[in-house]
């Protein structure tokens, strides 16, 4: 499948996606079959399929339970509270923050090579969570960040430093939002995006269903996991975040029935007990 050069949709991400909507409420694991036959309709290779399986099981972000000579996988509870974190930011927060207090969170870290997992774990917290890089070690977001919630978990509270700030002369608001983030690319993507999924009929090699909801979702989420969310007032005029923000959400109600049936169609979902 064709897609832009800045947009690979990857294995992992699928399932993610797979998993949050036909999985995050069922109390039944689907088993590896199921899991395969979804990513191999989206495009991905068996053995890649398989691959990314064994991995996120590894991660920990899913767990095998083993019945009638099956494995089934399901979402451990990390995964879950991985998801419903998704959800909000992706579904609930929309394109573009339209209740600005006018406050920023000002965030300074430095830590060395020999901890470079836990600086390259942070600084993804962060993009998550709508900072932009503005110099060496100093991240900044036009919003009253959660600063503790973000560090939960990493043991670095005494390697960060965190305040809440105002800009002043001579700094331009503008000026900062240009070095913290890159948005005309952000605006490419969205463009793109808008290109690819809203011509009269759905990308033509797409002809599944099940693939077409998944890739669409997950191609959405690929740029809103990068996109700052920042306050209308410091956006560009005709921010092409809104109109794609309307293109999904019109285009996911319409094509989640199918996809629906279509997953029904053929998941393996471990048995439900017998009644005592």
């Amino acid at each position: 499948m064709e897609q832009s050069p800045s947009l690979v949709v990857r294995p992992q991400a699928l399932l993610l996606t797979l998993a949050a909507e036909f999985l995050l409420d069922q109390p039944r694991p689907l088993s590896t079959t199921g899991f395969v036959e979804a990513l191999t309709r989206a495009g991905v290779g068996e053995h890649a399929a398989r691959s990314t399986l064994t991995r996120m099981c590894r991660r920990g972000l899913l767990e095998r339970h083993r019945a009638d000579q099956k494995v089934y996988l399901s979402l451990t509870s990390r995964t879950e509270q991985l998801l419903r974190d998704g959800e909000e930011r992706v579904w609930r927060q929309g394109a573009v923050n339209r209740a600005w207090s006018g406050e920023w969170t000002v965030l300074s870290f430095s830590l060395p090579e020999s901890r470079r997992a836990e600086r390259h774990q942070l600084r993804k917290r962060l993009t998550w969570e709508g900072f932009g890089l503005l110099h060496n070690g100093l991240w900044i977001t036009p919003s009253n960040a959660d600063v503790p919630r973000l560090l939960s978990g990493l043991a670095l509270d005494d390697e960060v430093e965190a305040f809440q700030a105002t800009p002043v002369a001579p700094s331009h608001v503008q000026a900062l939002v240009e070095d913290a983030w890159d948005l005309e690319a952000l605006a490419a993507g969205y463009a793109a995006f808008l290109t690819r999924w809203g011509g009269a009929e759905p990308p033509p090699e797409i002809d599944d269903d099940l693939a077409r909801f998944l890739l669409l979702l997950t191609e959405w989420l690929l740029l809103v996991r990068i996109d700052p969310h920042l306050p209308v007032q410091l956006l560009p005029p005709d921010w092409p975040a809104v109109p794609a923000e309307q293109l999904v959400n019109q285009l996911r109600a319409a094509y989640e029935p199918a996809a629906r049936a279509s997953f029904a169609a053929f998941a393996d979902l471990r048995p439900a007990p017998a009644a005592g």
